[in-house]
This record gives structure tokens, sequence and C-alpha cells, in this order.
């Protein structure tokens, strides 16, 4: 049983191979070779690039996604945004396309340094805070947590926006497109 485990590290010929076995190189081992061997192991930067690495993935928000119409029309749905505020999903749904074109991840940088962010593209100015700004943060969470594709956060500060007294007017974009127009087409074929 101990033979098939070395011969399983020696293996076919390869930098395993070529490096002086364990019984050469114990741990305090201090020789010329056991040394070049560690050293091969671990190159400069390597362990900086992996922990490198690792912080940018506990960083980053969750996976970002592009949302169809009528995938979008569901999640909202079970949100329970019909009806909210006295909006239908067609008004939630063409104010997405128009603020980010159902992407969740996206940001806009303005001038002023601030950021709108996700997919109701809600602005730092108010409703978010960036991590190194202070300032009003209106729905109580990073501009961050906005970018999520699970929409949690995004529905929450949305319908939270939508109870002040502009409603969805508070959105340029939804005043342009979407205020006083037909918009079955955007649930139309989605309540299957």
């Amino acid at each position: 049983m101990g033979g098939a485990s070395v011969d399983f590290l020696r293996g076919p010929p390869g930098l395993l191979s070529c490096l002086p076995s364990q019984s050469q190189c114990g741990e305090g081992s201090t020789s010329a070779a056991c040394m070049e061997a560690r050293r091969q192991l671990r190159p400069p930067g390597v362990l900086w690039l992996a922990f490198a690495s690792l912080i940018s993935c506990l960083l980053a928000p969750g996976q970002a996604k592009i949302y169809s119409r009528c995938e979008l029309f569901r999640v909202l749905q079970t949100f329970g945004l019909e009806g909210y505020q006295g909006y239908s999903l067609a008004d939630w749904i063409c104010l997405a396309y128009y603020t980010s074109g159902f992407n969740t991840e996206l940001v806009d940088h303005e001038p002023d340094g601030s950021t709108n962010n996700g997919i109701f593209q809600i602005s730092s100015q108010t409703w978010c805070r960036n991590i190194n700004k202070e300032g009003p943060n209106r729905c109580h969470m990073y501009c961050t947590d906005l970018l999520n594709s699970n929409l949690k956060d995004s529905v929450v500060c949305a319908m939270k926006i939508s109870q002040e007294t502009q409603g969805l007017s508070s959105w340029e974009a939804w005043r342009r497109h979407c205020q006083g127009q037909d918009l079955s087409d955007w649930v139309d074929g989605c309540d299957f």
C-alpha cells in the first residue's frame, strides 16, 4: 500500500519526478537540491496571486445576469410587485429595460462621482452607499448589494423608492419611455 502512493507521486517524468525524494528532503532539510525543489514548487508571487484571486472572489457580488423579459416577469411577480404602489409588472419591466437592459451588474458612473447601480440603476447619491463614500443611504445597503442576480436587494430598494411622492417618476427612464404608454407588450406571453 505504501509503495503505491510513492509510485503515484513519482508518476511520469515531470517536475515532481526531477525533485529529490521525501526521504532526501525532510521538513527541515537545507540542502541546495531541497531548497531549489521547494522554490520551484512555490515560485515568488504564486501565493500572493492565489490570495488576491481568493479575495477578489469573496468581494465580487453574486453572479451577474441579464434577464429575459419573461424571466424578469416571473421574478418580479414572485416578489409581489404586481400592483405594488399602483404599478403593474409591465411598469417595472419597462423601467428595468430602459434603465439597465435587464442587466443586474450594470454600474453607470456619473461625473460627480456617484453611481447608478443594478437592474433598476439605483443612485448612490441617496439610496445606497458606495464603499468609499459617506452620505445618505436610505435603502441601508451598499451599492454592490444591488448587483446581485437574485434581485432581492434591488427589489427591496426599488419598492422603497416607489413609496416616495414621485413613485416610479423618480426614474427619468420610466417617465420618458413608460409613463402613460400601453405597456401590455412588456408582459405579453409571460404569464404561462
